[in-house]
């Protein structure tokens, strides 16, 4: 087997040109699926990257667009539903409930108009939203319903320029109601998941329970999920347990950003694997090649398969000889073709500024697939030598 090999490169030397070309289509197979199948994968880490890593075990529910009918009951996110949340719904680690208020904030002569979120205390913390300067809401302050707002970072930008926003009072007017405000801390810029730690702003509960709405039901309740793991599974049981609560589909609209990214994750997939499979399909088209260069390699090389069964060769013998060369040029190829396609993939994410990502099992896929070609293409070539009569083909 191993003579057959030597044998094998000795005859590419032979002739070049003729090996080359047999190779190329090898090469731009393996290649193109390595580049398909990398792009695919970075562009999930991409994705994921987008999102951040904090908010992957939270589970957004919010009033839905409900189809009402005669035994229909109104969802309320009161405290029984947060017990009910708990009771019903397996792997929760805590609930959060969380309003929105349409608000314009003003220093001096610049305003911000922007949704402000009203907060329960943690719950900055929880969603991993880190401070540039200042402090979180405490317990106490929210539950006197202290008048302190945590900014995002452009709206620090736009209200203060020049910093220092901590301690500075601005106007918060909603609903034609103006109140003033201390500015608590600045979030610092980072990919934050469910919330902006840019655009937002964040202001305690329990001034907007006891200033702004009386006892309200929350308008969005946050599950926060034992493991980023159990989030698909409870966005289906929080789903269930509504539908069943209300009577009706639809009463509630449950997301999670795991299950965005599993999805989206998903479809990348599916289009990457897709248009694999359509790049390797120029694995085959190298293969025709191939046998079409072995079918003219055995007619040149009739005497000498003639000379070696004279010799005692048996067709067992010729019929390995070139399917190990076959195999051997798709080998080789197939090396190539993933540097080459490895190469190709960094520098096409490089350019486009996206996190390098290499599917390994691609990569092996892709390299036994052309050997397998290799090896199916040159089977007839390989077994016409084998089959020559050594009289005629020492005859030329």
């Amino acid at each position: 087997m191993i003579e057959d090999f030597v044998d094998a490169f000795r005859n590419f030397s032979r002739s070049k040109m003729r090996t080359v070309l047999s190779l190329l289509g090898v090469i731009i197979g393996v290649a193109s699926v390595i580049v398909i199948t990398s792009m695919g994968a970075s562009s999930t880490k991409q994705i994921q990257g987008t999102f951040g890593s904090s908010g992957l075990d939270l589970v957004s529910v919010s009033s839905g667009f409900m189809r009402r009918n005669r035994n229909s009951v109104t969802l309320v996110f009161d405290e029984p539903f947060r017990q009910d949340i708990f009771d019903h719904i397996r792997n929760v680690k805590k609930v959060w409930f969380k309003n929105s208020m349409s608000a314009t904030v003003s220093y001096g002569e610049t305003s911000v108009t922007n949704s402000v979120s009203a907060i329960e205390p943690g719950y900055l913390e929880m969603c991993n939203l880190a401070l540039d300067y200042g402090s979180y809401f405490t317990v106490t302050e929210d539950f006197c319903g202290a008048q302190k707002i945590i900014i995002g970072s452009e709206v620090s930008s736009a209200l203060f320029p020049d910093g220092n926003a901590v301690g500075k009072r601005i106007l918060l007017v909603t609903g034609d109601v103006p109140f003033s405000f201390v500015v608590a801390g600045v979030l610092r810029e980072q990919s934050s998941g469910m919330e902006s730690s840019t655009t937002g702003m964040y202001v305690p509960r329990g001034f907007y329970s006891k200033k702004v709405k009386p006892n309200p039901s929350a308008d969005t309740v946050v599950l926060q999920a034992i493991s980023p793991s159990y989030c698909t599974q409870m966005v289906s049981d929080v789903t269930e347990y509504t539908t069943e609560k209300t009577g009706t589909e639809g009463s509630v609209w449950v997301n999670s950003m795991q299950t965005m990214i599993d999805q989206m994750s998903s479809i990348t997939s599916t289009l990457s694997l897709m248009l694999a499979g359509i790049a390797a399909i120029s694995l085959l088209v190298g293969g025709i090649g191939i046998m079409n260069i072995m079918i003219v390699t055995v007619t040149e090389r009739r005497q000498e398969i003639g000379i070696r069964k004279a010799l005692g060769a048996t067709p067992f013998a010729i019929c390995r000889l070139f399917l190990v060369e076959s195999a051997a040029i798709t080998l080789l190829g197939g090396l190539l073709g993933i540097a080459f396609g490895i190469g190709v993939s960094f520098a096409v994410e490089y350019v486009k500024g996206q996190p390098f990502a290499v599917q390994v099992p691609a990569c092996f896929v892709a390299f036994f697939f052309s050997v397998v070609v290799g090896i199916f293409f040159g089977l007839s070539p390989a077994r016409r030598a084998a089959s020559l009569d050594p009289v005629d083909a020492l005859a030329g």
